[in-house]
């Protein structure tokens, strides 16, 4: 009975260390994933199946160089890698042909962060051009980093609530009168709904992420077993989660933002030709 509970014990120790370790990035790819398919609904009614290119050109390149970056990282083959095809029969405009060796755990966690690349690379890309672009919104966004960091973030409807508070404040740094004056801040925004509207993942990236999500969490339920075996507190790793989970909502609530201006953008495009 004892071994049993041990083996519980590990069990239920992993599934929450899984869930504070990529839960929030989950969420968040959740979330993209609804506004840009909800977004290339609009467009594709309004300018048929042609008006996903419109940020396709921008968007497509980032999001299969996300894969593309991770699949280097994590030692996959790459096979053949297409940033953007405009006249494919099932509309797939990008992809990154890879493999892997499934004896191999390194490569096996692999899948995972290939999966999400697109997420990290887009994000990246949007956190990028403000910093080049429009450094004084950048620097707004470093002050919610802080103030995020300085508190920690619970995997609770709290975090919702933290991401929400963030976007507003990043749009009040952004749309302002002098910004609107400014060249560069209108290339950013078209930089960043561009990217913004490609960063979700597709259904195979989704089947990758998953395949390596699970390796993620054997190795987690060994490495809790063993801790216990040694007496030692595992559970100190949320603590280092908590900060990792500020990180990442600040650094989302940029994608978020600029994925919900996509999708009024494309709502309003939509009524209008009706």
């Amino acid at each position: 009975m004892a071994f049993i509970t041990y083996i519980w014990d590990a069990f239920v120790i992993s599934m929450v260390q899984l869930v504070y370790m990529v839960g929030i990035i989950i969420v968040i790819g959740m979330l993209l994933g609804i506004m840009e398919k909800q977004s290339q609904i609009y467009l594709t009614r309004t300018f048929g199946k042609k008006g996903i290119l419109i940020t396709a050109w921008i968007g497509t390149p980032i999001h299969e160089i996300g894969h593309l970056i991770q699949c280097i990282i994590w030692r996959h083959k790459v096979k053949s890698v297409k940033l953007l095809q405009t006249d494919d029969k099932n509309g797939v405009l990008g992809y990154v042909e890879h493999q892997y060796n499934p004896n191999s755990l390194y490569q096996r966690i692999g899948n995972f962060f290939i999966g999400i690349g697109p997420i990290i690379s887009g994000i990246g890309s949007i956190i990028l051009a403000m910093y080049l672009l429009v450094p004084q919104s950048f620097s707004t966004l470093q002050a919610q980093i802080q103030q995020s960091t300085s508190t920690g973030q619970k995997l609770d409807m709290h975090m919702l609530q933290t991401l929400a508070e963030a976007v507003l404040a990043m749009s009040k740094s952004l749309f302002t009168s002098g910004n609107f004056a400014e060249p560069t801040f209108w290339i950013f925004v078209i930089l960043a709904i561009s990217i913004s509207s490609h960063i979700a993942l597709s259904k195979p990236d989704i089947e990758s992420s998953y395949q390596g999500l699970l390796t993620i969490f054997y190795v987690l339920i060994l490495y809790n077993l063993v801790a216990g075996l040694v007496n030692v507190d595992t559970n100190q790793m949320i603590k280092h989660f908590l900060d990792f989970n500020a990180y990442l909502l600040a650094f989302s609530s940029l994608s978020v933002l600029f994925s919900l201006i996509s999708l009024v953008l494309s709502f309003l495009l939509y009524k209008i030709k009706r």
